[in-house]
C-alpha cells in the first residue's frame, strides 16, 4: 500500500488552519464601536463606563505604550441567530504568538460587570448562549496598550520599558470587532483534529499512528470546505473510533492545573499586573462556569489582595469559585518571591502573611509551596516549609539548567539543618503548558520516578503576562482523559497528587543542599540600589518591631500592627522574583527605589517613637545598639547612657613607602600606595590574611555581554577579559577622635570614578570598605578580589538562618557550574585554626578561585559589585552606587556571623532620661533573629532563635518584663505538640537544646 504521511499531515494542518478554525466564526456582522484614549494613568472601571465616546473605525491604530483605551461597543443580534450561540470577536490587533506581552482588554458590561479579558489567545466574549433574535447587545472594553519589549529578536535595548521615557506613537491597529455566531461542531472538530495531529507526530511508525492519520484522511474527505459548518459533524464522526481508542493502563498520568502565572512584575509596572490580575481572574471563572471539572489554581496572597481592593466584583466571583473548590488558592506566600536573597525572617513572614491571608479570606490554608520561576532555591527552605506547616514543595526552574539535569523529578529535598520536604518538578519542564502533544509526551518519556510512581503535575495556561487556561486547552484536557497512545490527563488538585506521589514512593530519593541553577547568575548583582533597600527595609522592620515590642511592655505604647503588616508586605512584594533579582523594566525598579526610602522613612519614624517612649524625658544622650549577640552580651538589643561606655585604644596610622599602615590591638593592615591591601596581620597568630605577593581590595572590570538574558546572566567567558583598576587620583589618612582611622582613595576607569574609605576601629578585626562608585560603564561587570592565604576545602556563606558550605574545587561539572554564588551577610574560607571573612552590608554575589604555588594553595574571593545590562533596563545601575564591605581577618563562623550583624545594624544616638535594658536576652549557642508581638494581636511576645554555626548545642532565653514561661511555636506561631519545647525554666531563663542550624520560635504569654 502506498503511503504518503506528509501529504496527510500537510493537508490536515492547512485545511484546519485556512479553513476549519477561522469558520468557528464565520458568520459574523460588525458591531459598532467608539472610543476614548486616556492620557495618563488608568481609571477606576465605573469612571471608564461614564466617559464621552468618539466614533471608531476599526483599522485605525490605538494605544501609545502603556496607554489605556476604553472601547464602547453595541449592536443587534440579527433575528436569523435566534436560538445559537452568538459571541463577541474582538481582535485588538494581537500577535497570537505573545499572549501576556502585549495587549490585553477586560470586557465589562453596561452595569459595571466585569466578563471576561480578551488576549492573544482568547479574542471571544459570550452574548448569549440561546440568542433572541433582535436583541441589542452593549459592552465595554478597557484595553491595555502595553508595548512588545521582549519581542522576535529578543532583549534589544529599548527606551519604551518607563512611561517616562516611552514613545506617543500608537502601537496596535484592530482588526475585528464582531457578533459572531459561535459553530460548535467546527470548534470540536479543531479540537479533533489538532490533538490527533499532535499525538500522531508523537507515535512510533505502527498502528496506532496509522489508523489515526487515516481516520484523518477520512474526515477530510467527509468536510466540504464551502460548507464547514454543514458538515462538520460528518467530519467529527469519522474520528469517533481513534478518539475512543482508551489508553493503556500504563500510561503515565498527568495531573492537570490551570495556571497563568502571573509575574507580579517584570516587563510590566506593579499597577498593570494589578488589571492583568483582574483580567485573569475574570476569565478563569468565566471558564470555571463553562465547565464541569476544570480546576484553575493561582499562587501569591498579593495578587488576591489586590483584586479584592481594585476590582471587588471580580474578587466577588473568585470568592464564590474558591467555596466550590474550583478556583485553588496554592503556594501559602505573600508573593513568589527569590529564596535566595531575602532573609530568614522574610521567607518567614511571606510564609505568615500569605497563610494568614488566606486562612482569613476563604478559611484555607495552602499545603504547599508553589515557586514554579523562582531563580534558584536556598538550602534553608526545606526547614523554613516544614516549621510553617506545609507539607510540598513545587518548582520547574531546574530544569533550565546549562549543564547537568537535575536527577528526579519527585524526591525529598534536604536543606542546611536534615529537615526534609516531599517535592516534585513537573517532567514537561514547563509551568506554561498548553498540552501540547509534545509537552505531554515528554512529560512521560522523561519522568525520572517511572518505575515505582504514575504521573507529574502540568500547570496549565498562558502565564507570565497573564491570560491562564483557555477553552481549547480543556478541549484538548477532555480528549487526553483517556486517549490511546498518550498520557492519561485530569484536572487534579496539586494536594490529591502530593498525597498519591508519596504513597507510591515509600522510600523516594534525596537530594541534599541548594537548588542551584545553573542560569541567571548575574541577578546576584543586577539593580544594586533595588537589592540595597531590601537589605535594609529587612533590617529595619526586625529592629522596628524589636523596639515597638520593648516599649509596648515597659510603656503605654501601642503595639503599631497594623503599619508593620503594610511595611511587610510590601517589602514581602518587592522580593518577587522579577524585582528583587533585578531584572524587570526600569519603572519597576525606580518605583522600587521610592518604595524602599518611603518605607525607610516611616520605620525610621516607629523607631524613634518607641525609642522616645523607653528614653523618657531628659537631655541626656543615649547609645542605642539593635544588635543581637551571640555570646548574650549586657549591651545587645539595649540602650545605655554615653558616659557609661569604656574608653576604646585609638587606631594608629603611620605611613609606610608612600602608602599606610593601620594597627589597633588585634590585627595590622597595610595599605600600599596604589591604595591595595597587601597584608593584613592578625597579631594574636601571626597569621596574614593576604596571600604572598598578592594585593587585596584589588577593583576588578569585566567585559559582560551574556548570550541571552542580559539581566539576569553571566557566562562564564567573561573571565577571559579582565583590567585592573589600580591608578589612583588621589589617596589622604586620617584617625578621629573617636580612634577610628581612615584611608581615603579615589580612582577614576572609563567614564566611572571610584572613592574608597578604608576603615579600621579600634577593637575590630573588621578592615571596613565604604565605596561610592559614580557609575556610567556598559555592559561591564564590576568586582573586587582578595587573594587569602587560606587553604579552604569550602566557602561558607550565610543562608538564611545558617549557612552553607560550597567546594572551591571545580571535580565535577555540578561544581564548575557554580561559577557565581550567592551569599547573605558574610562569606568565609578557613582552614583549621584560622579563617578571613568578607561581610557586607547589600551584596549577594562572589565567586572563588582555587590557586596554588609550588603546593601553597590560597583561596580568592571576588566580591559582585555592579553591572550595567542594556536589557530590559538600558539604564541599569548608571549614577551613584554605594557599597559597605569588610576583610574580617582572623576569625570563624560565629565571628563572621557577628561581624555581618554589625555591618547591617546601626547604633543610634537619642536623648531621654535613661538608658534600658534589653527585653530579651539570649545565651549559650543561638542568636535572635527576631523580637516581635503575636500576630494574633494577644499581646503575647515571640522570640525566634537560630544556631549560627551548624553545630549541636544549648540555648537560653531570659525575658525581662510582664510575659510568663514560653511554649514552642511553629513559625506561624502556633502551638505544635510535635515540637520539643525548652527543657526547663530556671531563674527566669528558659533553656533547651539545638541542632544544627536549627531554628526555634518560642512565645511569651502576656500576663
Amino acid at each position: 500500500m502506498h503511503d504518503d504521511i506528509p501529504l496527510t499531515i500537510g493537508r490536515a494542518r492547512r485545511v484546519l488552519d485556512e479553513r476549519i478554525t477561522p469558520a468557528v466564526h464565520a458568520t459574523a456582522t460588525p458591531l459598532d464601536t467608539a472610543w476614548h484614549e486616556l492620557p495618563g494613568e488608568p481609571i477606576a472601571p465605573a469612571e471608564g463606563l461614564a466617559l464621552t465616546f468618539e466614533p471608531y473605525e476599526v483599522g485605525t491604530p490605538w494605544g501609545a505604550a502603556w496607554g489605556t483605551t476604553w472601547f464602547r461597543l453595541s449592536g443587534t443580534v440579527p433575528v436569523a441567530w435566534a436560538g445559537r450561540r452568538v459571541e463577541a470577536v474582538i481582535d485588538l490587533g494581537f500577535d497570537k504568538n505573545m499572549p501576556g506581552f502585549q495587549c490585553e482588554g477586560l470586557v465589562y458590561l453596561a452595569d459595571g460587570t466585569p466578563v471576561k479579558s480578551i488576549n492573544p489567545r482568547n479574542q471571544w466574549v459570550l452574548i448569549a448562549e440561546e440568542a433572541v433574535g433582535g436583541e441589542t447587545v452593549e459592552f465595554f472594553v478597557e484595553a491595555a496598550s502595553n508595548p512588545v519589549l521582549l519581542d522576535y529578536h529578543p532583549f534589544l535595548v529599548t527606551q519604551e520599558g518607563d512611561i517616562q521615557t516611552s514613545s506617543s506613537k500608537r502601537l496596535y491597529t484592530s482588526r475585528r470587532m464582531d457578533l459572531a455566531v459561535f459553530e460548535s461542531a467546527v470548534h470540536e472538530l479543531a479540537l479533533d483534529i489538532d490533538v490527533l495531529l499532535e499525538l500522531q507526530e508523537e507515535l512510533p511508525q505502527g498502528p496506532r499512528r496509522m489508523r489515526i492519520l487515516q481516520a484523518l484522511d477520512d474526515a477530510l474527505d467527509a468536510l466540504d470546505l464551502q460548507h464547514i459548518a454543514e458538515t462538520a459533524p460528518d467530519a467529527r464522526a469519522a474520528l469517533v473510533d481513534v478518539l475512543a481508542a482508551p489508553a493503556e493502563a500504563s500510561a503515565h498520568r498527568i495531573s492537570a492545573v490551570g495556571h497563568a502565572h502571573i509575574d507580579s512584575a517584570w516587563l510590566w509596572p506593579v499597577r498593570e499586573t494589578i488589571r492583568k490580575v483582574a483580567r485573569t481572574t475574570s476569565s478563569m471563572t468565566e471558564l470555571i462556569d463553562q465547565t464541569d471539572d476544570f480546576l484553575y489554581g493561582m499562587s501569591s496572597a498579593q495578587q488576591y489582595a489586590w483584586i479584592k481592593e481594585h476590582r471587588p466584583e471580580v474578587y466577588a466571583k473568585v470568592k464564590d469559585a474558591v467555596a466550590a473548590g474550583r478556583f485553588l488558592p496554592l503556594g501559602g506566600m505573600w508573593v513568589e518571591s527569590d529564596t535566595v536573597m531575602p532573609t530568614g525572617e522574610s521567607i518567614v513572614r511571606q510564609f505568615s502573611q500569605g497563610q494568614r491571608f488566606f486562612e482569613r479570606e476563604f478559611g484555607i490554608r495552602p499545603k504547599g509551596v508553589w515557586l514554579p520561576d523562582s531563580f534558584g532555591y536556598s538550602p534553608a527552605l526545606p526547614q523554613l516549609m516544614r516549621r510553617a506547616g506545609f507539607e510540598w514543595f513545587f518548582t520547574q526552574k531546574i530544569s533550565w539548567n546549562q549543564v547537568n539535569k537535575f536527577p528526579h523529578h519527585t524526591f525529598l529535598w534536604e536543606g542546611i539543618d536534615g529537615s526534609r520536604v516531599f517535592s516534585h518538578f513537573p517532567s514537561m519542564d514547563t509551568y506554561n503548558s498548553r498540552l501540547s502533544g509534545s509537552e505531554v509526551a515528554k512529560a512521560s518519556r522523561q519522568f525520572r520516578e517511572n518505575r515505582l510512581a504514575s504521573g507529574s503535575i502540568a500547570p496549565v495556561g498562558w502565564g507570565d503576562g497573564g491570560g491562564g487556561t483557555t477553552r481549547e486547552m480543556t478541549g484538548t484536557a477532555a480528549r487526553l482523559a483517556d486517549l490511546e497512545g498518550s498520557a492519561r490527563v485530569t484536572w487534579e488538585h496539586p494536594d490529591a497528587f502530593f498525597d498519591r506521589a508519596k504513597s507510591e514512593l515509600e522510600h523516594p530519593p534525596v537530594w541534599v543542599g541548594e537548588l542551584y541553577l545553573e542560569l541567571h547568575r548575574a541577578t546576584l548583582t543586577s539593580q544594586h540600589q533595588t537589592k540595597q533597600g531590601n537589605r535594609r527595609s529587612e533590617h529595619l522592620l526586625v529592629e522596628a518591631e524589636l523596639w515597638a515590642a520593648t516599649a509596648a511592655a515597659r510603656t503605654d505604647s501601642a503595639y503599631p500592627y497594623e503599619e508593620l503588616d503594610a511595611l511587610w508586605q510590601q517589602v514581602l512584594l518587592q522580593q518577587f522574583h522579577d524585582i528583587l533579582p533585578g531584572t524587570s523594566i526600569a519603572w519597576v525598579h525606580r518605583e522600587a527605589v521610592e518604595r524602599y526610602a518611603e518605607i525607610a522613612d516611616r520605620l525610621e519614624a516607629l523607631i524613634a517613637s518607641a525609642l522616645s517612649a523607653l528614653a523618657g524625658n531628659g537631655d541626656r544622650t543615649i547609645v542605642v545598639n539593635p544588635a543581637p549577640s551571640l555570646q548574650g552580651g549586657a549591651l545587645a538589643q539595649s540602650a545605655v547612657l554615653t558616659s557609661d561606655l569604656e574608653a576604646t585604644t585609638p587606631v594608629t596610622l603611620t605611613e609606610a613607602d608612600g602608602g599606610f599602615v593601620l594597627t589597633n590591638d588585634l590585627v595590622r593592615v597595610v595599605v600600599d600606595a596604589r591604595g591595595l591591601v597587601t597584608s593584613a596581620v592578625d597579631l594574636s597568630t601571626g597569621r596574614d590574611a593576604i596571600a604572598t605577593g598578592q594585593v587585596a581590595n584589588l577593583l576588578q572590570l569585566h567585559q559582560d555581554f551574556p548570550n541571552m538574558w542580559d539581566a539576569w546572566d553571566v557566562d562564564r567567558y567573561y573571565r577571559n577579559r579582565v583590567e585592573d583598576l589600580v591608578s589612583v587620583t588621589s589617596m589622604s589618612s586620617s584617625v578621629d577622635h573617636a580612634g577610628v582611622a581612615r584611608v581615603v582613595v579615589s580612582r577614576a576607569f572609563g567614564d566611572s570614578t571610584v572613592t574608597q574609605e578604608i576603615v579600621l576601629e579600634p577593637g575590630s578585626r573588621t578592615l571596613e570598605f565604604d565605596q561610592t562608585t559614580d557609575w556610567h560603564e556598559t555592559e561591564k561587570f564590576l568586582k573586587v578580589a582578595f587573594p587569602l592565604d587560606v587553604r579552604a576545602e569550602h566557602t561558607v556563606a550565610e543562608t538564611q538562618f545558617g549557612a552553607q558550605k560550597r567546594a572551591t574545587h571545580t571535580n565535577t561539572s555540578w561544581e564548575a557550574a557554580k561559577f557565581e554564588t550567592s551569599m547573605h551577610r558574610y562569606v568565609l574560607v578557613e582552614e583549621p585554626g584560622f579563617g578571613v571573612a568578607l561581610v557586607n552590608d547589600s551584596i549577594h554575589g562572589f565567586d572563588v578561585t582555587r590557586d596554588a604555588v609550588d603546593g601553597h594553595v590560597t583561596t580568592t574571593l571576588r566580591l559582585s559589585l555592579l553591572r550595567a545590562p542594556r536589557f530590559p533596563d538600558p539604564e541599569t545601575d548608571q549614577g551613584v552606587q554605594t557599597h559597605r564591605y569588610g576583610l574580617v581577618v582572623g576569625t570563624d563562623v560565629v565571628g563572621a556571623t557577628t561581624a555581618g550583624i554589625l555591618m547591617n545594624t546601626s547604633v543610634r544616638t537619642v536623648t531621654g532620661g535613661s538608658g534600658f535594658g534589653p527585653l530579651v536576652q539570649a545565651s549559650g549557642d543561638v542568636v535572635v533573629s527576631s523580637v516581635k508581638l503575636a500576630d494574633d494581636r494577644s499581646g503575647d511576645l515571640v522570640v525566634r532563635v537560630y544556631e549560627p554555626s551548624g553545630r549541636r548545642g544549648t540555648g537560653g532565653l531570659a525575658v525581662d518584663g510582664p510575659f510568663g514561661e514560653p511554649v514552642e511555636v511553629t513559625l506561624l506561631e502556633e502551638r505544635d505538640p510535635a515540637l520539643p519545647g525548652v527543657a526547663a525554666v530556671t531563674d527566669g531563663v528558659a533553656a533547651f537544646a539545638v541542632d544544627a542550624f536549627e531554628v526555634r520560635t518560642f512565645r511569651f504569654p502576656r500576663i
